[in-house]
């Protein structure tokens, strides 16, 4: 015995051409849709992965010392501010603080990188307390520094790639004129530590000719006030505290722009794929009248009319969202890349994380929105009057 589903089938491949163009409309709006929600959920990931990739929740640096880093960084000059490295045992004994690492940076111009010479950056991180802090930072080979002061380097798989480096080389400090030992070469982490140069803190401090640092890491206890902590760092001299959770929430916001943007766009798509579903299922009804009215002579009731044509709606919506789901599964790349195009920041990692939940969710939308859009043409088609249609009247 042929079933409801079968019938309904059959209908909607009358007319393949429409009912595809239908279908089309139906999967673009899903696949709108759960690259949003997979976007929204891989951006968190990644961002939450990269700020806990750094080791620490907390940073103090000289006040201005961002933006004078920056123009460090382009102009390879000085004027970057340093903290006293008193202030580590100051904020060592604040009672939410786990662990601390004393960082300074330094940027100087080496002329043999890139066409026309460019900024080499070095992070002087002490060797008793930073890789503690980061205890992922695994090895490709090598290993950390032999103490404080020895003339070694650790470089990041692609700062070590970049100059073609392996360990037991020598590696020059550009202007300063300095051999170091190449002694580790980090396992690739897809975080900025990948592009980084690691000294000694203390053989970083006597290239500079400077016994200060430029940044305390912070890493707090789990569940402490951090809003309590960060009042009473800003209470140091000339200081500023950054708080990574303030700067999630920031660049967060910055992209919330983005996503409203792009929801506005998918509740469109979902409109016009709705309107493609109502018109085509009620022209399938007009085109079908004489059809009904004798499907109703020979007994059929409205209900089960309606069912008939609300079930035509029901594979039209389903078919098309699982179609839409499946095009953004396989072209999830492709928007991860069309998103760092127009993204003010990109956190490394897949942006775009599409999983069970939100694959069942953007269904379970397209699939009730499109039963409410076939009410009308599935109501329409139960109210026929056989003798009408039988006649030619309606």
């Amino acid at each position: 015995m042929i079933s409801l589903f079968q019938i309904a089938y059959k209908n909607l491949f009358r007319k393949k051409a429409r009912s595809l163009l239908t279908l089309g409309g139906i999967a673009l709006s899903s696949w709108v849709l759960v690259s949003l929600l997979g976007f929204n959920h891989g951006y968190e990931e990644a961002l939450n992965r990269d700020i806990g990739n750094l080791g620490y929740q907390l940073m103090v640096m000289a006040k201005g010392c961002p933006y004078e880093a920056a123009t460090l960084m382009l102009q390879g000059g000085g004027g970057l501010r340093y903290m006293d490295p008193a202030l580590v045992e100051t904020v060592r004994r604040e009672p939410e603080v786990e662990g601390i690492t004393p960082i300074l940076m330094q940027a100087y111009f080496d002329p043999n990188k890139g066409e026309n010479g460019g900024i080499a950056g070095y992070f002087g991180v002490d060797p008793a307390t930073f890789p503690a802090m980061k205890p992922f930072l695994r090895f490709e080979r090598g290993a950390w520094f032999s103490d404080n002061d020895a003339e070694e380097v650790v470089m990041g798989h692609e700062a070590a790639e970049l100059e073609q480096r392996s360990v037991g080389d020598l590696t020059l400090v550009p202007e300063k004129n300095v051999p170091l030992k190449v002694v580790g070469i980090l396992e690739r982490t897809g975080t900025q530590d990948d592009g980084t140069i690691f000294l000694p803190l203390g053989r970083l401090q006597k290239i500079a000719g400077t016994p200060s640092i430029t940044t305390i890491g912070i890493r707090t206890r789990p569940g402490m006030d951090l809003a309590a902590l960060e009042a009473r760092l800003y209470r140091l001299p000339d200081v500023q505290v950054v708080s990574f959770t303030q700067v999630r929430q920031t660049i967060l916001k910055l992209i919330a722009t983005a996503r409203v943007m792009v929801l506005s766009i998918a509740l469109i798509a979902t409109l016009i794929a709705m309107i493609g579903v109502v018109n085509t299922i009620l022209m399938s009804v007009l085109e079908r009248l004489q059809e009904i009215g004798i499907l109703k002579t020979m007994g059929a009731m409205p209900l089960d009319v309606f069912l008939l044509v609300w079930t035509e709606t029901l594979i039209l919506c389903t078919c098309g969202a699982l179609a839409g789901v499946a095009a953004a599964l396989g072209l999830a790349r492709v928007t991860d890349g069309l998103a760092r195009q127009v993204l003010p920041y990109a956190p490394r990692g897949g942006l775009v994380d599409i999983d069970a939940r939100q694959v069942l969710l953007t269904v379970a939308i397209i699939v009730s929105v499109g039963l409410l859009s076939g009410l009308y043409p599935a109501w329409k088609a139960g109210r026929v009057k056989p003798l009408d249609t039988i006649r030619g009247e309606s």
